[in-house]
């Protein structure tokens, strides 16, 4: 079932509705919507757990936007989202026709990987995310690890899309801050190519990835028991995982406390989507107001849910917020995490 947590958004909701456009503004924007084709971007490859979310999210949307534009989904895989975000952050259009669909790695991503990241994510427009996620590690039944300790004494080959993903970037880290023998092989386009490589036995597993991927790509494992769960990312335990142990608890001290809540902020963010700088605040607005709403459409709550995907939303405002107060954590703990997922 699609787990919807609804006061704190119901509440976020409420605060913000008297920020929504006046009747003429409405006039306008919907003036300027009409006929139009608004895209959606996905900065992963087709048929990978934001893909399917996102194309979810198009289905709806347009109906909550004045002037009930058509909307389009494209996807530009690559750098784990850096490629799409940083095309529409330096490109554009800037007009209000485009939404980025990213990896939930990108509010961190000039925190964590500044190398690669030319923009700023507290610049982005955020339009809120559809879910607050919980990710799994999950292998063959057949493979010799179990447990989470298991990782620490036999090496572990999983699969990922690049650095800057959760795939890698968890992994990498957990070596370096408590020295685990993760193998990360990156190079894959999606989660689904990554269960292909699981069947064609290049990785045992994976190390990070949303639980509402897995039971909406392959629910069939889960029922035929074909895997095992490890373990879970999160900073809450997830209804749904009884008895699966959670990553953050590895974490004994304070400070190895604090640099795994950042690892794992990235996690709240769930499936992110944004716009790019500097576009028309009233249609940034519009576009927040029109994501609140499908978030709370009957008809895609149904649809999601048949899909096995979890709906737990946070507003464009809330998740804005967010990213300040990311780029305000202490710069020891950014460079401890930063090092780690460097491999220093």
């Amino acid at each position: 079932m699609s787990r919807i947590v609804k006061a704190g958004f119901a509440a976020a909701s409420a605060v913000i509705a008297a920020a929504a456009p006046a009747s003429g503004q409405q006039d306008d924007i919907a003036a300027f919507y009409a006929g139009k084709n608004v895209r959606i971007i996905v900065g992963v490859g087709v048929g990978s757990g934001y893909d399917i979310n996102a194309r979810i999210v198009a289905r709806h949307i347009g109906n909550h936007i004045p002037g009930k534009p058509q909307i389009v989904v494209q996807n530009q895989p690559g750098a784990g989202s850096l490629t799409m975000t940083q095309t529409l952050y330096n490109n554009g259009p800037k007009d209000g026709t485009v939404i980025g669909a990213s990896h939930q790695g990108i509010p961190t991503a000039q925190l964590l990987t500044p190398e690669q990241t030319r923009f700023d994510p507290a610049k982005l427009n955020w339009l809120g995310s559809s879910n607050r996620e919980t990710q799994v590690t999950y292998a063959w039944a057949n493979v010799p690890i179990k447990t989470i300790d298991d990782i620490r004494k036999t090496k572990f080959v999983v699969g990922s899309q690049a650095p800057g993903s959760s795939q890698n970037d968890f992994p990498v880290a957990l070596n370096k801050l408590f020295g685990f023998n993760f193998s990360v092989v990156n190079g894959y386009e999606a989660t689904a190519k990554i269960h292909l490589a699981m069947d064609r036995g290049e990785v045992h597993g994976i190390a990070a990835v949303n639980w509402s991927s897995l039971t909406s790509l392959q629910p069939q494992w889960l029922a035929e028991k074909k895997i095992n769960l490890i373990g879970q990312f999160g900073m809450r335990p997830h209804p749904e995982l009884k008895g699966v142990p959670m990553w953050l608890d590895v974490a004994k001290s304070p400070a190895d406390r604090q640099a795994m809540e950042l690892l794992l902020s990235r996690l709240e963010t769930g499936r992110p989507f944004f716009l790019p700088p500097d576009v028309p605040a009233d249609r940034v607005t519009a576009l927040r107001r029109a994501f609140d709403a499908t978030m709370k459409d009957p008809a895609f709550i149904a649809e999601a849910d048949k899909s096995k995907l979890e709906v737990d939303p946070m507003t464009g405002e809330e998740l804005a917020a967010f990213v300040v107060k990311l780029n305000a954590t202490p710069p020891d703990v950014v460079a401890r995490v930063r090092d780690a997922l460097a491999g220093k």
